[in-house]
């Protein structure tokens, strides 16, 4: 571990279930979409988990001609924008942050959100991201590790030294797709694994 502490040049975060706290939210957008399309809710919230919601749309109705595809993905993400009640930060993530303030470390968000909803997230949150990568910024989500490469360019850092911190294994597929090293949350395996982000604020320290 220590190695990962030394080699770190910027630390690369996703959104959702990682920096910030929004699982109600975004299983009851998922649960509400479901009943209106006729889909399995809490299967399409599970296979969702860390992919754009455009991807899992299509996956659940690949019957849809494609302009009632882009209505129901569009329709998913309007469940999500306005239901911030209870989104806060994750665990840890406020100390994380201030950990990666003082020691100077560059970070970003990579997120599977599209702009407007990922800004409304992280403002719920209070948190500030010096660097947001979104849906919007890329062609394809993840996996693809296009998402992670252009905030390591944003950050002008080789993604070998960026660590990643992912709670999907999509997002870790992505990671690793990259080039980066990888800290994950969710008991999923990473380089380094996280029971709260409070873990990596003590590795960084």
């Amino acid at each position: 571990m220590a190695d990962i502490k030394a080699e770190t040049e910027a630390v690369l975060f996703d959104m959702d279930g990682t920096l910030v706290d929004s699982d109600g939210a975004v299983e009851r957008s998922w649960l509400a979409w479901g009943e209106e399309y006729g889909v399995d809710g809490p299967a399409a919230y599970e296979m969702a988990h860390g992919a754009p919601s455009a991807t899992t749309v299509r996956k659940l109705l690949p019957h849809l001609a494609e302009e009632d595809m882009r209505r129901a993905s569009a329709r998913q993400l309007e469940l999500q924008y306005d239901d911030l009640a209870d989104v806060v930060a994750a665990p840890g993530a406020l100390e994380l942050l201030d950990v990666l303030a003082r020691r100077g470390l560059p970070w970003a968000v990579v997120t599977s959100a599209d702009a407007r909803l990922a800004k409304a997230r992280l403002d719920a949150a209070g948190i500030l991201a010096p660097v947001l990568v979104t849906t919007d910024d890329v062609l394809a989500g993840k996996p693809d590790p296009a998402g992670y490469l252009r905030a390591a360019e944003l950050l002008g850092k080789n993604p070998a030294n960026c660590l990643v911190v992912e709670d999907a294994e999509v997002g870790l597929q992505a990671a690793r797709a990259a080039g980066a090293r990888t800290a994950a949350l969710r008991g999923l395996d990473g380089d380094v694994r996280l029971t709260t982000l409070a873990d990596l604020a003590e590795l960084l320290r």
